[in-house]
């Protein structure tokens, strides 16, 4: 029996964040829009990643600054407790990986919700479990990424943890090995090693947060170094075995054993199960190219993670804006990328902005950089414990313009907004000199950091 067709406007495979923008853009405009998803509306952010790992980091830095009170104001007990963690993760964010708030959000937009794997099976036609539907306006990927497990011999057949298992976990594992070095990585080592388990990090790179500067690498190292954390770097892992706890087998002869594994190692999309080949593109690459205004093929947008241009959810909704506007023939937005900003939530916090200067130097830019310590500044003398940290900016000689900065900081996510402005306005370096900087600031140190570009 032929499958049934149904005739709609636009379909849009994957309802995270840009994707459910997307489609209630759409739908708002008054077309017919389906939007397809296997798992949960709203996609991985406010069920396994931004929110609720952001409130297990709020939880970690309470412990944090509460152990340095007898250092500044007196004396004070800490005893770590996992469970209005795991509540508040459970009530406050997922209601329990309860999805209905958001299917009602969509819906009320004038969206359709299909559950299910959507995938394209002929140009300008998407196929859910059996149904199909032929788009007249097009179709938009938003498909996410999954964790990728790499292929070490016996990993698969263990039960190790993705992000996806340590968000709903009820207690903080005793002993914690991680593979992978980066912000995923990271944030979860420090929330897990202030809650009392004893943490190591395994990182195959020279150095943890290989693609950053290596400046920030440093501070937080030692950052997570002071909270208890092994760190084991330029290492790779043989084999790992389980039975009733972990065995972790390294490249050099050594065994590390724990309670938990958390692999950490990078994030990925099965092109091919999408079914992009249906429409001219790559199945086998790692992600989707597209022009500045989200288009990937004919009557196909891509947005998000799949695009390449990073695993953020403030790139997915940038991107988003700009496709609705195209499909609507509203648009005439092209997508800047040179301000695209990021933020590592430790403790300090890693917050980026443009190019670090190896990427300024590989695109042959007369690079200018300067450095200052947070320490250094008059906000850091007065925050004294734990007060590591630097800005670092990267300029262009020639233009006189910055194309990138890095702050470590307490709050260095919020520091970051000023210097994404700065480089997204490419604002004259002078013009920057001439500003007013509050004191006392940890922001203040940019004015020190310009100066020095001069240096």
């Amino acid at each position: 029996m032929d499958a049934v067709v149904e005739e709609v406007d636009v379909v849009v495979i994957g309802l995270g964040p840009g994707g459910e923008d997307v489609a209630g853009r759409l739908a708002s405009a008054g077309l017919d829009v389906v939007g397809v998803e296997s798992r949960l509306v709203g996609g991985e952010c406010p069920y396994f990643a931004c929110i609720p790992t952001k409130m297990m980091v709020r939880a970690a830095d309470a412990l944090g600054e509460a152990r340095r009170v007898p250092e500044l104001a007196g004396q004070a007990t800490v005893r770590p407790d996992w469970t209005p963690v795991a509540k508040r993760i459970r009530d406050e964010a997922t209601t329990d990986w309860n999805d209905e708030v958001a299917v009602r959000r969509f819906e009320d937009t004038g969206g359709r919700l299909v559950r299910g794997v959507g995938r394209i099976s002929a140009p300008g036609e998407v196929t859910v479990d059996g149904q199909v539907f032929r788009a007249s306006r097009g179709i938009v990927l938003n498909p996410g990424t999954d964790p990728v497990v790499p292929p070490i011999d016996g990993l698969a057949e263990s039960p190790y943890w993705t992000n996806r298992n340590a968000v709903p976990a009820t207690s903080a594992p005793e002993s914690l090995l991680v593979l992978g070095g980066g912000p995923v990585g990271l944030e979860f080592t420090q929330v897990f090693a202030r809650f009392g388990t004893a943490v190591t990090v395994l990182e195959m790179h020279p150095r943890l947060l290989s693609v950053a500067e290596p400046e920030a690498s440093e501070v937080v190292t030692e950052a997570l170094r002071a909270d208890g954390v092994r760190i084991r770097t330029g290492c790779a892992v043989d084999r790992v075995k389980y039975d009733d706890q972990f065995q972790v087998h390294l490249d050099s002869g050594e065994v590390l054993t724990a309670e938990r594994l958390l692999v950490a190692t990078g994030r990925g999309t099965d092109l091919r199960a999408l079914g992009v080949a249906a429409v001219g593109l790559d199945d086998q690459a790692r992600s989707i190219p597209v022009d500045g205004r989200m288009r990937a093929a004919d009557g196909v947008w891509a947005i998000g993670d799949i695009t390449g241009r990073g695993a953020f959810t403030h790139t997915s909704v940038y991107q988003s804006r700009i496709a609705a506007a195209d499909i609507l023939g509203q648009g005439s937005e092209v997508a800047d990328y040179r301000a695209m900003p990021s933020v590592i939530f430790t403790d300090p916090e890693v917050a980026t902005v443009g190019l670090t200067e190896s990427r300024a130097r590989k695109q042959e830019i007369a690079v200018r950089t300067a450095t200052t310590q947070i320490s250094a500044s008059t906000r850091g003398w007065i925050h004294k414990i734990d007060n590591e940290g630097i800005i670092k900016l990267v300029a262009d000689a020639e233009r006189g313009v910055l194309v990138g900065a890095t702050v470590v900081a307490p709050a260095g996510g919020e520091i970051i907004g000023a210097l994404a402005v700065a480089v997204h306005a490419e604002v004259p370096v002078q013009r920057l000199r001439e500003m007013i900087f509050a004191y006392p600031t940890f922001h203040r140190a940019i004015e020190a950091t310009l100066d020095g570009l001069d240096a």
